[in-house]
């Protein structure tokens, strides 16, 4: 039964504190000199959290100005399609999930305190939680 536990808090945890947005802000918000690397998510047309997001909140127009830079290999492009993340405030609301992914993760391992030692996957949570590379 712990074990079945521990695969439950894990696999929670993993989908609420989930490297692939973080990484998907960090290609494209994060600073390079931070990161080690040039994120290239919107020139690779990758479908990223972040376009995901911007997918579900723009209006027609903004959909269109989306579909006609995302995916192209020129600054210009990249630039209006940061532009638009930044109209549609995408930022915060990555923030906005980060923060609420973790108070569910410690949520979740507060409720199994008397079966699971918290210690060992909150400290794996704030290892992730609010990265910058």
């Amino acid at each position: 039964r712990a074990a079945s536990l521990c695969v439950y808090v894990c696999v929670c945890g993993c989908d609420v504190l989930s490297r692939p947005p973080q990484d998907d802000f960090l290609d494209c918000f994060g600073d390079p000199e931070v990161t080690g690397k040039v994120g290239t998510d919107i020139e690779d047309n990758k479908c990223s959290w972040l376009v995901v997001q911007a997918l579900t909140r723009a209006s027609p127009s903004q959909r269109q100005l989306l579909e006609e830079n995302y995916g192209r290999h020129d600054a210009e492009s990249v630039a209006r399609v940061k532009g638009l993340y930044g109209e549609l405030g995408l930022r915060q609301a990555f923030h906005q999930y980060e923060e609420q992914s973790y108070q569910r993760l410690c949520s979740l391992v507060s409720q199994q305190r008397s079966r699971l030692p918290p210690q060992v996957f909150l400290a794996f949570a704030d290892r992730i939680y609010k990265r910058k590379k």
